[in-house]
């Protein structure tokens, strides 16, 4: 690595490692490699890891491992990463339902960036998006890499109701709702996916350090997808992340 990382103590039963300063692609490889490289060493005490932009949250026992050996053992991981291998990010995609009754903003987003609906829908769909972490509620991906040419302003008053699946966008961010919640986002399409089950693992679909590719759908395809999730007979299409993409 270029520099160490910032160790910090987080509690009595956490350690925060800062691997970077800035929200990046190079921080999330990064923060990705470091988790994978936590998850194979298999350290005694460590119980949970929660990457986030720039840092990963390990929550441990204290009982079992103390602060100063995890943080030890943890800094010895860092040092090997440059010499591990570790797998390319895979592309999940997920099929959107643009406009009519699944995306009641996008007209709104289109007039606001002087386009048509059409060229919403492409410059939507067009991009890779890195999912930089998951939260807000459980499964929601905060993606990045949306075009500022479709980027819109949050809803001025939030809906009491998103429904599960919508497609949003607010300021220069898109996003997926897991469930249906209240929200401020400007939705364009929707999904039939289910982006969180508590019934299959890992629960979230999406993870850290994932891409998502949105691939456009009609209504029918919509409900036959819907329809072949719900038979159980419906397999996510995932794909290689190309870098010169």
């Amino acid at each position: 690595m270029d520099e160490q990382s910032q160790y910090l103590v987080t509690g009595d039963s956490a350690l925060t490692i800062e691997m970077g300063k800035v929200i990046s692609e190079e921080t999330n490889q990064r923060i990705r490699a470091m988790v994978t490289a936590i998850e194979e060493a298999t350290l005694e005490g460590v119980e949970e890891l929660v990457p986030t932009y720039c840092t990963i949250l390990v929550i441990y026992n204290p009982v079992i491992i103390g602060y100063s050996e995890l943080k030890e053992k943890l800094m010895k991981l860092e040092g090997t990463l440059e010499k591990r291998s570790f797998q390319m990010p895979e592309v999940v995609h997920i099929p959107t339902f643009y406009g009519g009754s699944a995306g009641m903003d996008i007209e709104f987003v289109a007039a606001h960036n002087e386009l048509m609906v059409e060229d919403v829908i492409r410059l939507h769909s067009e991009a890779y998006y890195l999912v930089y972490m998951l939260g807000f509620t459980p499964g929601f991906p905060y993606l990045g890499g949306m075009t500022p040419s479709i980027a819109t302003p949050r809803l001025e008053v939030p809906r009491e109701k998103i429904s599960a699946g919508s497609v949003g966008i607010a300021g220069n961010q898109t996003g997926i709702y897991p469930f249906e919640s209240p929200g401020g986002w400007q939705i364009i399409g929707k999904t039939p996916l289910n982006l969180f089950n508590v019934y299959e693992k890992p629960y979230s679909l999406l993870q850290s350090g994932q891409y998502v590719k949105f691939d456009p759908i009609d209504e029918a395809a919509y409900h036959q997808i819907l329809e072949e999730i719900q038979l159980g007979r419906y397999k996510v299409y995932k794909s290689p992340y190309e870098r010169t993409k």
